[in-house]
């Protein structure tokens, strides 16, 4: 048995033991992402604090989230064009001021919800230029060999500090409030800056550049993944997934302090189960050996049966349940999906087609927000859950039968390799 253990640790760490940047890296996000997920957690709190109302809290994932809607597509190009690391150092750096910048505000007592909406605008702002680089570089690290092992790390990474994070930040909420952890996640990006400063460069795997205008780079990226059949099916599943059932940070406060009547040390619970879930997920992905359209598939049916379930939920150890086999079912199709898009993507549209991946995730979440805030208004977290729930099934059963019409087509000679 102990056997058995140490090659599945071996096949599902192989990233972090085959490639020196990538453990640098992983490093650094280790300290940075906790601090992260405590400004997450205090961030919507704060809102709570401020307004008391599901529609205020709707309100703030869109304005952390409208970047992706407005300049997603945008970024890709940027990203194509620039070299990832020095992109990073940038947004890592600018992101930690205004981290900062939210400490001060909240600490001194002054934070208002048009300015806690503005730094979250901004933040947002930085993000959608953030996540795309963070994924090319991430392919420069570890190679294409290794590429869906790194992805699925990557993703055990940030939902291991979705358990550590809230749980944190929950306990600093109820004792000393907000304030504390936003200046704890300001300290904790220059982790990762250290990280990126000490990666080699001449160990990154080299990519292609194109000189490209920014309407002609958009049209070129989507385009390919107009023709592109599973890269089609899994960005249409997606974005249909996202827009309604994505809103955990609208959905969880609103679960916590509403449907089940408990205060921050219970929120911050509730988010760490559905991040231990999400981690376990992660780490079964990093075990596979390649990406598949059926682990994509059967994560969003997971997903969606879970989504249900909560909204039938009126009791804090069935939420925890749910949540936990939620976070599972999450990572298995964000891994998936990710992986599946990066490898079938050209190197000189890899940025593009990274920014259309998470235009679908996180583009049409400022609406998705809004939407989620108004279902809760109108029918409760169980009416959000449960629209969520159902429209992911009904994604899913289409994205069966594309698959199955695709494949055959991509089998015969004269078909496109995707």
């Amino acid at each position: 048995m102990s056997a058995l253990a140490l090659r599945i640790s071996r096949r599902t760490f192989r990233s972090l033991q085959r490639h020196r940047n990538y453990r640098l890296f992983f490093s650094g996000q280790v300290v940075s992402l906790i601090g992260t997920w405590m400004q997450n957690i205090a961030l919507a709190w704060l809102v709570i604090e401020l307004s008391g109302s599901a529609l205020a809290i709707g309100a703030l994932a869109f304005c952390r989230f409208l970047p992706f809607l407005l300049f997603g597509l945008v970024a890709g190009v940027i990203v194509d064009r620039f070299d990832s690391r020095r992109l990073l150092v940038v947004t890592q750096g600018v992101a930690m001021i205004v981290s900062a910048v939210l400490a001060v505000v909240t600490l001194a007592g002054v934070a208002t919800l048009p300015v806690v909406y503005a730094l979250a605008l901004l933040g947002g702002v930085i993000l959608v230029v953030d996540a795309p680089a963070r994924q090319t570089l991430t392919y420069q690290m570890v190679g294409p060999a290794e590429l869906q092992n790194a992805v699925a790390l990557n993703s055990s990474l940030f939902n291991g500090s979705r358990v550590i994070g809230p749980a944190i930040a929950g306990l600093l909420i109820a004792v000393v409030g907000t304030g504390l952890c936003f200046a704890i996640n300001a300290v904790s990006f220059l982790a990762v800056l250290a990280s990126l400063r000490l990666l080699r460069t001449d160990e990154l795997t080299p990519v292609v550049r194109h000189e490209t205008k920014v309407v002609a780079g958009i049209r070129e990226g989507i385009v390919w993944a107009t023709h592109a059949p599973l890269a089609r099916t899994v960005l249409v599943v997606v974005t249909i997934v996202s827009l309604v059932g994505f809103n955990f940070h609208v959905l969880v406060p609103l679960l916590a302090s509403e449907t089940l009547d408990v205060g921050a040390e219970t929120f911050g619970i509730l988010s760490a189960a559905f991040g231990l879930g999400a981690l376990a997920g992660a780490l079964v992905a990093a075990s596979f050996r390649e990406a598949s359209p059926k682990a994509f598939v059967g994560g969003g049916v997971g997903f969606s049966l879970m989504m249900i379930g909560l909204s039938l939920a009126e009791s804090v150890p069935t939420a925890l349940v749910l949540l936990f086999v939620l976070g599972v079912s999450f990572s298995l199709f964000t891994a998936s999906a990710n992986v599946l898009l990066q490898l079938a993507a050209p190197d000189h549209l890899r940025g593009r087609v990274i920014s259309l991946y998470l235009f679908a995730f996180a583009g049409l979440a400022p609406i998705g927000g809004l939407v989620a805030g108004w279902l809760a208004d109108k029918g409760g977290t169980p009416l959000a859950f449960g629209v969520a729930g159902v429209a992911g099934l009904c994604a899913a059963a289409w994205a069966v039968r594309e698959l199955a019409v695709a494949r055959p087509r991509a089998a015969r000679p004269d078909a496109s390799v995707i």
